[in-house]
C-alpha cells in the first residue's frame, strides 16, 4: 500500500512538472490590440478560437469578411452549439466580453450573438456574427460602439482602470450599459453598493438613455456628491415600456476617487 502511495505521489509530481513546463510556452497575457493590427493578424479566412470571459466556454470560428470589424462564423455545427449555450440557448444582440486566441496570443475583444447577413459554412448558423476589437467601428458609424468598447476593456482587464478615471457621465453610461447588456461585472465596478443582480437583470429587456444634460465642467472638479438629471427609456418584462425621469446619484469619497452610482436609490425608485 505504501509503495502504491509513493508511486502515485511521484506520478503527480511529474504530471505537475509537465503542466508547469507546458504553461511556460503559452502566453496568458491578454492584449488590447488595436483593430488596425488585428485586421492584419487575422485576415480573411483565418481561423481562431473564441473564449467567453464569463463562462470560459470556447469555440472555433473563421473570419469571412468585415473591414471595420471582423465578420465571422462558427467553424462547425458543434461550435455553433457551444456559442448558443453561451447565450443561454437564445440568439441575442447583447455584447459579451471574449478573448480571441490565435497561436500564442490572447486578445481582448467583444462579440454579439445574433446571426445576420450571409453565411457560407455548413455549421447550422444562419449567417455571420461580429467581433469587435479596440478601435473597431460599426457599419453605421465611424466611432467605436460604447458597449463593445467596455467589453473589450473587460476582456483585457482594463475596465477597472477606465472607470477609476471616468467622469460622472461616462460612469452613468457604463452603468446603463451594464443594465442593457445584463453584465454583472460592469455593474459591480460602477456601483456604490453590492447588489444581487442575478434576479434583477433578466427582467430588463432593453434600456437606453434618451436624455442626459451636461452640467458645467467646473461644477464637477471638487464635488464628491452629484445628482445627474437623466431620462431612461426601457422595457421591463411583464411591465412593458417604462420611462424613468429623475436623477442618478453618484458618490466618491474624495476628488481623487472613482465615481460610483448609488444603486440602492436608483433601483428603489424603479421598483426593483
Amino acid at each position: 500500500m505504501k509503495k502504491i502511495t509513493v508511486l502515485l505521489m511521484i506520478f503527480l509530481i511529474l504530471l505537475n512538472a509537465q503542466l508547469a513546463y507546458a504553461a511556460t510556452n503559452i502566453s496568458y497575457k491578454v492584449e488590447m490590440l488595436p483593430w488596425t493590427e488585428v485586421n492584419k493578424l487575422l485576415p480573411k479566412y483565418s481561423k481562431f478560437v473564441v473564449m467567453d470571459v464569463e463562462t470560459g466556454k470556447r469555440f472555433k470560428v473563421q473570419r469571412r469578411a468585415g473591414s471595420n470589424h471582423a465578420d465571422v462564423q462558427p467553424l462547425t455545427s458543434k461550435d455553433t452549439k457551444i456559442m448558443k449555450k453561451i447565450y443561454g440557448g437564445k440568439w441575442s444582440w447583447k455584447r459579451r466580453a471574449i478573448i480571441v486566441i490565435f497561436k500564442d496570443q490572447w486578445i481582448g475583444a467583444s462579440m454579439h450573438g445574433m446571426p445576420h447577413g450571409a453565411g457560407a459554412l455548413k455549421n447550422n448558423f444562419p449567417g455571420h456574427f461580429c467581433i469587435h476589437f479596440y478601435g473597431s467601428t460599426t457599419h453605421r458609424t465611424k466611432s467605436m460602439d460604447f458597449s463593445h468598447m467596455l467589453m473589450v476593456m473587460k476582456a483585457a482587464g482594463k475596465l477597472d482602470d477606465y472607470l477609476a478615471g471616468a467622469n460622472p457621465y461616462e460612469v452613468v453610461n457604463a452603468y446603463v450599459t451594464g443594465l442593457k447588456q445584463q453584465d454583472q461585472g460592469i455593474l459591480a465596478l460602477a456601483s456604490l453598493q453590492r447588489v444581487r443582480w442575478r434576479p434583477i437583470l433578466p427582467q430588463i429587456e432593453n434600456v437606453k438613455i434618451s436624455r442626459m444634460p451636461l452640467l458645467p465642467a467646473e461644477d464637477l472638479i471638487e464635488e464628491i456628491n452629484l445628482d445627474i438629471p437623466i431620462e431612461i427609456d426601457w422595457h421591463i418584462s411583464n411591465k412593458g415600456r417604462q420611462v424613468f425621469k429623475g436623477e442618478i446619484h453618484l458618490v466618491r469619497f474624495s476628488p481623487l476617487d472613482a465615481w460610483k452610482v448609488d444603486s440602492k436609490t436608483f433601483l428603489k425608485e424603479n421598483h426593483f
